[in-house]
């Protein structure tokens, strides 16, 4: 289906969207590392926006997807779409710009299949621990959630 899709495309646009996939990628894995320690920062010093549930349940969410995915032995969507993009584009692999040479290469390193299992499934025990202890308030009013008494 994607081999599908990315067919229609003419290459220099499959390449540009690569590049998009790429910054899209390194934005969601941002999120779910940086948003962890934002909402463990946030249970400590009180911060009430850590704590909005929708934030919270996309979080987790993420974070469980990715540690599915490990299990499972499957890609990320978004790295299976990249790489049809890029065979589409005619390139061979990451030796074009900014984003291919600098983000890619921060984004997909290198290591045995069990070390991405171990970290990804540790961090999203992590990520499910936050959400008992540092927990989101569904429904009521944002504004006074989580908010220290």
């Amino acid at each position: 289906m994607i081999a599908a899709m990315v067919s229609q495309l003419e290459p220099a646009t499959a390449a540009s969207l690569a590049e998009a996939l790429v910054v899209l990628h390194v934005g969601i894995v941002a999120f779910v590392v940086l948003g962890e320690f934002a909402f463990l920062a946030g249970g400590a010093f009180g911060w009430r926006w850590v704590r909005r549930f929708w934030l919270r349940l996309a979080h987790l969410g993420l974070m469980l997807f990715v540690a599915v995915q490990a299990w499972l032995g499957a890609l990320c969507p978004l790295t299976e779409w990249e790489q049809a993009l890029r065979r589409h584009a005619g390139d061979a692999g990451y030796q074009g710009g900014f984003i291919e040479d600098v983000l890619a290469r921060w984004l997909y390193i290198e290591a045995p299949a069990w070390a991405f299992v171990a970290a990804y499934s540790g961090f999203a025990l992590l990520v499910l621990a936050t959400w008992f202890f540092v927990p989101p308030q569904r429904g009521g009013n944002p504004a006074t959630a989580g908010k220290r008494r």
